[in-house]
């Protein structure tokens, strides 16, 4: 549990760098602008729709450039790859706010559950911007919010897992994103005009889809998990419909991407990760967007404190990002401070917070402790020479987990000195 003061020092430690950012962003931003130039800048930017599907819901993903297909270890999986929630060792639930640009904000809850190896989830998360209607006298005719709402299903299943091999995660999200426009006026009489607003809004109907792999090396400490992640998605796969009130029809393409993704945790207090995307324009590729990469880092400071920072490199700009994560009464916070000069002609920063709740593990802490005890006896079996015990000891733990390599392995070890036994045996029977 976190005490008021480190929850003070946290905020301190993280907020002390926006001073720094304000100092002379402009200078700054024409600095990065100079070094990446204008190979970097993308004329194909702004042509797909639903473009809120690109704004991160803020915390720790942001924290970390939003490199996160590669690592997607927590909640924060949804909108980078559904294969995460198959490998999560808890149940989580969350809530997100993110304060992006011109009075804008993105709200996000979701929740996440793991049976076995089969794991579920659902998020929801509202992209909103206060949308006002002046006449040409200044008064004001009409006021409501743009918004665009997505609802997402998840489901992901964790195949061949194992001890040594941890299986490989194969997820999907199933989305619908709804883009609400007010009504407006007709400009000459002040009026509202019923339904003008409906025939511009929009529904999408998409899926990602998502593998995980997990394995070990290089790994300089000792841990069950793997320390080696290697992700790759393919999001926003679907159609825009318009026109609802008239005539619907298909509107512009969707900001489909493939993304690709490496974390690698060298230490058990360093984190890396790293991110490459390409997105895809399905009706007409050759109008595909550029590339984008990012990359991100996590120290562990304490067993209650984390230190992240990101570089995102989408257009000539970059977008960094530092931020923190710490316990408060069992919840765990992250807040994210950003500087975006993607978004603006000007520099803007921006804000998010995530608060997530790790619950129940259903059991599977108690079942491995389990499965341990039962190994460590067989092997003292073993060991004395009490072979017989020892392989059904190991078949007990086999009925409880058919795919524990150590138990496996014992079990063959011991049908080989059985065999060599017997074929010894049988050679001083035939003298």
């Amino acid at each position: 549990m976190m005490s008021r003061k480190n929850f003070l020092l946290s905020l301190t430690i993280l907020f002390f760098f926006r001073p720094i950012f304000s100092l002379d962003l402009t200078g700054l931003s024409d600095s990065l602008s100079g070094i990446f130039g204008d190979s970097y800048i993308d004329t194909n930017e702004g042509t797909t729709i639903f473009r809120s599907l690109n704004i991160p819901t803020g915390g720790r993903p942001e924290s970390m450039g939003t490199a996160y297909t590669g690592l997607a270890d927590d909640i924060s999986f949804f909108d980078y790859n559904p294969a995460g929630s198959a490998v999560l060792d808890r149940t989580e639930a969350a809530v997100f706010h993110n304060a992006w640009i011109a009075d804008s904000a993105m709200e996000t809850i979701a929740g996440t559950i793991r049976n076995g190896n089969l794991g579920l989830g659902a998020q929801l998360k509202c992209f909103y911007v206060p949308f006002t209607e002046y006449n040409l006298y200044g008064e004001r005719v009409a006021g409501s919010y743009y918004s665009e709402t997505s609802f997402t299903a998840n489901v992901a299943y964790n195949f061949l897992a194992g001890y040594d091999f941890k299986g490989i995660a194969v997820g999907a999200n199933l989305r619908g994103s709804w883009r609400s426009i007010p009504d407006y006026t007709d400009n000459t009489t002040d009026e509202i005009i019923s339904g003008s607003g409906l025939a511009q809004s929009a529904l999408a109907l998409m899926t990602d889809i998502g593998i995980l792999f997990r394995l070990n090396g290089a790994k300089l400490y000792n841990d069950r998990e793997p320390n080696i992640r290697i992700g790759m998605s393919l999001n926003n796969i679907g159609v825009a419909l318009t026109g609802f009130g008239s005539s619907v029809k298909i509107d512009d393409p969707l900001p489909t991407r493939i993304a690709v993704g490496v974390s690698y945790k060298p230490f058990s207090i360093l984190l890396i990760s790293t991110e490459f995307r390409q997105p895809v324009n399905l009706q007409s590729l050759s109008t595909s967007g550029k590339w984008s990469a990012a990359i991100g880092t996590e120290i562990k400071i304490t067993t209650f404190f984390t230190f992240n920072t990101g570089f995102l490199l989408q257009g000539a700009n970059p977008r960094i990002s530092l931020g923190s994560g710490f316990l408060i009464r069992g919840i765990q916070m992250n807040v994210n401070y950003t500087f975006d000069l993607t978004s603006s002609i000007n520099p803007v920063n921006h804000i998010s917070l995530s608060a997530k709740l790790r619950l129940s593990d259903r059991g599977r802490a108690e079942k491995q402790r389990h499965i341990d005890t039962l190994y460590t006896l067989g092997l003292a079996r073993y060991s004395a020479g009490d072979f017989e015990s020892a392989m059904e000891i190991w078949k007990e733990i086999l009925q409880i987990d058919s795919r524990f390599d150590p138990a496996i392995e014992g079990i063959k070890a011991i049908e080989r000195s059985e065999s060599l036994y017997q074929h010894i045996k049988n050679i001083q029977s035939l003298d």
